[in-house]
């Protein structure tokens, strides 16, 4: 891993073509002297995200890197993908949709650097404190963030939003599984990671519909959601072994 990038911006793509250029201007904009890099992970697309992202490139945009799923394989898929790919020490993963606003990364970048007492840190968690949703969509977000949260004891109020900061490494340690995304604060503290809450920005969508309907993203959920209840319930990792000398 490239010792010159410290963070590595990941961002799942499908159907995106009309608002990636300017997610990626802003990106650039944003970490203006920053040593980064942009992962784009086009997932199946059928629209024209891949050749957009092939123009980009072309003209001029040398932090892109893109990756290319014949099929759609998912967010979580695509995350994974792109963070084993990654060259940075931390990655920033941004929704394509251009609903997070690109200009929160450096502050999120402020809180796990430079400052005493969060070197042990190892995710920033955005949380969205002025949703641009449908208010069905935003109904659902906060009875799926109740009954997570009562299940799961995670401290987060907004695990869906889609900008983190989180360690690559400690990413790499958690379970993989399809739709592993949503869950991801509660993963990095079955780990004995310490975690932030950070406020950001949210927009409205532009362009494009989104990719997830109310009951299907609830039906997924509960299964998600008695998975990883189980997993936390059958973890060790809260204790340490001890080296025995002489």
């Amino acid at each position: 891993m490239s010792q010159d990038i410290f963070v590595s911006v990941l961002i799942p793509a499908k159907n995106e073509a009309n608002n990636l250029k300017p997610l990626l201007e802003e990106i650039r904009v944003a970490l203006a002297g920053e040593a980064y890099e942009i992962i784009v992970v086009d997932d199946g697309s059928t629209d024209a995200t891949l050749h957009e992202l092939r123009q980009i490139k072309h003209n001029g945009l040398n932090a892109l890197r893109i990756l290319h799923h014949e099929r759609s394989l998912g967010q979580s898929t695509s995350l994974y993908h792109a963070a084993r790919e990654a060259r940075g020490q931390w990655l920033a993963t941004l929704d394509g949709d251009g609903q997070n606003d690109p200009a929160d990364i450096p502050g999120m970048l402020a809180l796990v650097r430079g400052e005493p007492g969060r070197g042990d840190v190892q995710l920033v968690a955005g949380h969205r404190v002025n949703r641009r949703d449908t208010a069905s969509k935003r109904w659902a977000s906060r009875f799926a963030n109740g009954l997570r949260s009562r299940l799961l004891k995670d401290a987060t109020p907004d695990t869906g939003c889609g900008l983190k900061l989180v360690e690559r490494t400690a990413f790499l340690r958690l379970p993989y599984f399809d739709h592993m995304h949503r869950y991801i604060p509660a993963l990095i503290q079955r780990h004995n990671g310490r975690m932030i809450v950070h406020p950001v920005n949210h927009r409205p969508r532009t362009t494009g519909v989104s990719k997830y309907g109310n009951l299907d993203r609830a039906l997924v959920g509960i299964l998600d959601l008695v998975g990883v209840w189980w997993l936390i319930r059958r973890t060790r990792l809260n204790t340490h072994a001890q080296e025995i000398e002489g």
